[in-house]
């Protein structure tokens, strides 16, 4: 391999894998550490990580961190950065770069070494032959953090205990964990993840685990033993409130420098904008809790490298060292927290559809023309079995009636419906619920549709998932649920025959009419999943990737678009068969139409050309939801796994076109409403997917205990894990595991575990609110407010008394609650998602009164 100039040749073919690479920085050198130390880091040392990970696109991401040891030296720090800058230029210049100080590590840095780090004393190169001795001496940890936890050496000495974190003492004989009371039972589970990993690596899984609870004066044989190590008990003072860094830091305006010759230029300007940036120079922008360093891309090595020694002499010289985080993008490949800091952040007007990737088929972006055999047959992967039922509900006036069989695969886009798709899978019944709304539905009846739909998945056996979604942002589930789908323009309920007889009074001819003027998209996911979609009538509407078919009374032409295949015209065969059996119809292909075609659309005009290839699915990211003083907020957890499902939370997956919203059996979340308007908050407050997503995007609600399989593929699932799911909170449940003993029930008895989650009984309700489950007085939240816990990074802020999506009856407990509430002490029991009124007992009668009888399908109005 040719050496690239200004790199060093350790960098040379690095990124090919996914996982980690890590260097330590030696002098002027840099030495390649094993895989068996990875983890472990010195504090008199500097380190370089590469962390690969390979997308779904089958493109690598490459995130660059060079770490910096407390005791490092400043020279090795500058060698560590000019290092990073080398390992990005061998790269590409793709990857992004972060500076971790020790103790102030970001989550993600901190994700990549589960359970945890805890850097060791001293310099690599000095304790190079080091041997396990640690077990030989008692060590004190204080340990932070609800998913990654922040662990670091304290003084073995009872002036080192405080209430607000969890703290393990290691003895040769036995781990005690030590909980402060004002510390978050996540704290403490993680804590004892720390534990497991110091048994298992200084003890060799050989250690007794003592665990005592702060402000518990238990005569028991931990405590005991516990506080003779540090000469008796003694009361631990309580906490001082300190000023918060980050309360201040985030009031601090936007400081924007453009970087010449290692000199900070400051430019003034009220807004940022894109277009301040040139291409040619580096600049570095201080937003208090975070720096950043944009380089520009015609930047050379050298250039890069001065602009980062500038960086550091900013940090160094603002007394910054170990506050906040640093990050360095190169032009191009910005992160969204970069671009939020700006006004205007340009779209990225060319997609890449295909890119080359390992053992994936790279395709082309294909213009009319082109051969079209040279792009892969879309194949819908198997996300649900084929097998179950189907029931389909038409909403209308706070009313559910449902349709017949041969009327629920006829979908209007004037009327919310709900659907119900019932099947078995792993030995298990599960519910699948849609609140599907069409683009002309009114407002009234896709409030009470959400309300009706979390009400019937409450009431059902086995598992249920609710989703809420809108025409035109389907996922595939929803498609794969009927054989069959037509969703004509128009409506069934009293709202859309109102409206459909004030467009017929104005000669408007919009919807549906059985012999009148129409276009259908034709499209499907298989040779069993098929939907004709009625869209605008005009040439516009066409595009040569689909088929179509056009009604003008009893006329019918069969359109084929040049870019559609074999396989999209047995789909319009078939379609045509099912809405049109006894009719022939005009079969006419994109160039070849006839002037009665284009008379009956409107005329000529321009319309799409261009190939529609399915793109790469978007790789998953995982949130934590809080709200604090109404404030919604956000924080991502990095590297997730099925251990990140707390059951004291309530977490968000990401998939871009669709969101989970995963609600643990001790969260604060109520009902399936509840669940499905946090998951709505999440796409109001622009989290992720820089914050272009439309707030149409598809919802689910899953509950602990009932996770599909379409839900569980994006971990490495353990069913396992879940079999005692309902037992105990997250400490509970991992003190068990480690202890081999059973996890307290919350309440006792077995009836009481079955209430957590549904109650035979339910109170009525205002109107399309949830009831609320019997709450203590220490659980009550303060008038008009939600919280939940902590404040994320990501956080952005909403109220959800402005958007109207969440009541304060819907209130989550106080974090004061949460966070006091002891490991020993039960929790009082909660239903996990407690019964929704319909809208009030008599309405919620009236709803089953029009439940399915073939008698009803006379009263439906078109």
């Amino acid at each position: 391999m040719a050496t690239l100039k200004g790199v060093d040749d350790a960098f040379l073919g690095v990124g090919d894998k996914p996982g980690l690479d890590i260097w330590c920085v030696m002098g002027s050198n840099i030495v390649p550490i094993a895989k068996s130390f990875h983890g472990k880091f010195y504090t008199g040392n500097c380190y370089i990580i590469l962390n690969t990970a390979e997308l779904k696109s089958g493109t690598r991401r490459h995130n660059v961190h060079y770490w910096v040891g407390e005791e490092a030296k400043q020279e090795d720090c500058f060698m560590a950065s000019d290092k990073a800058v080398e390992l990005d230029a061998a790269l590409g210049s793709q990857a992004v770069q972060y500076r971790e100080t020790q103790g102030e590590e970001s989550d993600e840095f901190l994700s990549y070494f589960r359970p945890c780090i805890i850097p060791i004393q001293g310099s690599f190169s000095s304790h190079w032959s080091r041997s396990g001795d640690e077990c030989d001496r008692t060590t004190m940890f204080r340990c932070e953090g609800e998913h990654v936890p922040r662990v670091r050496e304290v003084p073995f000495s009872r002036s080192s205990l405080d209430h607000s974190a969890a703290f393990i003492v290691d003895t040769p004989s036995k781990i005690f964990l030590f909980s402060g009371c004002n510390s978050s039972i996540q704290t403490r589970a993680k804590a004892l993840d720390v534990i497991k990993h110091l048994r298992e690596n200084r003890h060799c899984g050989r250690c007794e685990i003592g665990t005592i609870e702060d402000g518990k004066l238990v005569g028991d044989s931990d405590a005991g033993e516990f506080w003779n190590l540090f000469g008796g008990y003694a009361p631990i003072p309580r906490d001082v409130p300190g000023t918060v860094n980050g309360e201040s830091m985030t009031t601090s305006p936007k400081k924007l420098f453009w970087i010449n010759k290692r000199n900070l230029v400051p430019m003034e300007a009220n807004l940022l904008d894109r277009e301040m940036l040139n291409s040619d120079r580096s600049y570095i922008l201080d937003c208090g809790t975070e720096i950043f360093l944009w380089i520009g891309i015609t930047t050379l090595v050298s250039e890069r490298k001065t602009s980062i020694t500038a960086l550091e002499d900013y940090v160094h010289c603002q007394g910054r060292s170990s506050i906040g985080r640093t990050v360095i993008v190169t032009e191009g490949h910005e992160i969204a927290d970069f671009k939020l800091h700006f006004q205007h952040w340009p779209k990225n007007v060319v997609q890449k559809l295909y890119e080359a990737g390992r053992e994936k088929v790279a395709a082309i972006f294909k213009h009319q023309g082109y051969d079209v055999a040279e792009i892969p047959e879309d194949k819908s992967p198997q996300l649900i079995s084929s097998n179950g039922c189907l029931k389909v509900w038409l909403v209308d006036r706070g009313c559910a009636t449902l349709l017949c069989t041969e009327e629920q695969e006829q979908l209007y886009n004037g009327d919310s419906y709900i659907i119900q798709y019932s099947y078995a899978e792993d030995g298990k019944d599960y519910h699948l619920f849609f609140a599907w709304s069409g683009q002309n539905s009114i407002q009234e009846d896709r409030v009470a549709t959400v309300s009706l739909v979390s009400s019937m998945a409450d009431s059902v056996k086995g598992h249920a998932v609710v989703g809420q979604m809108f025409e035109g942002r389907e996922p595939e589930l929803f498609f794969l649920v009927f054989k069959s789908l037509v969703i004509f323009k128009g409506g069934r309920s009293a709202a859309a025959a109102y409206m459909n007889s004030v467009l017929q009074n104005s000669n408007r001819t919009e919807w549906y009419q059985k012999d009148g003027t129409a276009l259908f998209r034709v499209q499907g996911l298989r040779h069993d999943c098929i939907q004709a979609i009625q869209v605008n009538l005009a040439t516009n509407s066409l595009n040569s990737s689909h088929c179509y078919i056009l009604q003008d009374g009893a006329s019918l032409f069969t359109w084929l678009g040049s870019l559609s295949s074999p396989g999209d015209h047995a789909l319009l065969d078939r379609m045509m068969n099912k809405l049109w059996p006894l009719k022939q119809s005009l079969l006419v292909r994109e160039g070849s139409e006839p002037d009665h075609f284009w008379k009956t659309l409107g005329g000529r005009s321009e319309y799409s050309k261009e190939k529609l290839v399915k793109g790469w699915p978007a790789d998953p990211h995982m949130y934590t939801c809080t709200f604090e003083q109404c404030l919604f907020k956000a924080k991502e957890v990095f590297s997730f796994t099925q251990d990140d499902l707390a059951t004291e939370e309530t977490l968000i997956v990401d998939c871009s076109e669709e969101i989970y919203v995963w609600v643990g059996l001790h969260s604060g979340v109520t009902s399936k409403e509840h669940a499905l308007d946090i998951g709505k908050m999440f796409l109001q407050a622009g989290i992720g997917q820089d914050g272009r997503r439309s707030i149409d995007t598809t919802v689910y609600a899953v509950a602990e205990g009932e996770e599909p399989a379409f839900f569980t593929t994006f971990f490495d699932w353990d069913s396992s894990k879940q079999a005692e799911a309902t037992l105990g909170n997250s400490f509970e449940r991992k003190l068990a595991m480690l202890k081999g003993l059973s996890p307290k029930l919350e309440e006792s008895s077995p009836d009481t575990r079955i209430s957590l989650r549904k109650s035979p009984s339910r109170r009525p309700a205002a109107a399309g609110r949830p009831s609320e489950p019997a709450a203590t007085p220490e659980q009550q939240p303060s008038a008009r407010k939600i919280a939940f816990g902590s404040a994320g990074r990501l956080a952005r802020e909403r109220s959800p008394s402005a958007s109207g999506l969440l009541s304060p009856s819907s209130a989550s407990s106080s974090p004061k609650s949460r966070v006091n509430s002891s490991p020993s002490t039960p929790a009082v029991a909660r239903r996990l998602f407690s019964s929704s009124s319909m809208h009030a007992a008599a309405e919620a009668a009236a709803a089953a009164s029009h439940v399915a009888s073939p008698t009803a399908k006379g009263s439906r109005r078109r």
